[in-house]
């Protein structure tokens, strides 16, 4: 079935701007911790975060609508990502390192945002200092860690609450297992992943995409 997903609903068109997101049931709010033991589980996420060099798994993206659609992403640290989704669904997202381009296929579109200016910044922005903007979201599970990202000076770029389950063999000891983005238009979008491999060797081709305006690879 081929679904139409606007990269807003993707993304979170700036991605989550006033989060009160429901992540995957790892996301309980219950008594925080101690303001140490929080600020060491913040930084044991960001040291995960920047610890990914590579990574390859399969995502299923939901909206509030109950829309799933499902594909595989991959990711190359700094800056550089591609959402392919499964057959019959016409679009592709691809970061470049610079920018955020949406490539709808069915009506031949192209749209390109800056890294910066998305929510999806936290993630792929070497520039973000997840640290300065990132705070831990309280859970009742100890193996799980999440970290919420928002620039208040800037609430066009979206909130994105990233959720960390600890894992030995994961980069830096804690395994990406999803988001949540809620945008300024409040679009809410979940995306989760299954699967994660790391360090693989990634062409930088893979960033690329055939242009539906013409013939050009971008």
């Amino acid at each position: 079935m081929t679904m139409k997903l606007p990269l807003r609903s993707l993304l979170g068109a700036a991605a989550t701007a006033a989060l009160a997101v429901s992540v995957p049931a790892v996301l309980a709010t219950s008594s925080a911790a101690s303001a140490q033991s929080q600020q060491s589980d913040l930084t044991s996420a960001i040291t995960a975060l920047r610890a990914i060099s590579t990574m390859r798994a399969d995502f299923v993206q939901a909206d509030p609508r109950g829309n799933r659609v499902k594909g595989v992403i991959t990711l190359k640290r700094p800056g550089r990502i591609r959402f392919q989704y499964e057959k019959g669904v016409p679009m592709l997202i691809v970061s470049d390192g610079a920018a955020l381009t949406f490539i709808d296929y069915q009506v031949r579109q192209v749209q390109r945002w800056p890294i910066k200016n998305s929510p999806l910044g936290a993630l792929l922005d070497p520039n973000r200092d997840v640290m300065q903007y990132g705070k831990l979201v309280a859970s009742n599970n100890s193996q799980v860690v999440s970290v919420e990202v928002r620039d208040r000076k800037h609430p066009e770029y979206g909130v994105i609450t990233m959720v960390f389950v600890r894992k030995p063999g994961a980069p830096g000891g804690m395994e990406l297992a999803s988001w949540a983005t809620l945008d300024a238009q409040n679009t809410r979008t979940i995306v989760t992943l299954t699967n994660q491999q790391y360090g693989m060797a990634v062409s930088d081709s893979t960033f690329r995409f055939n242009d539906p305006r013409g013939t050009a690879k971008r």
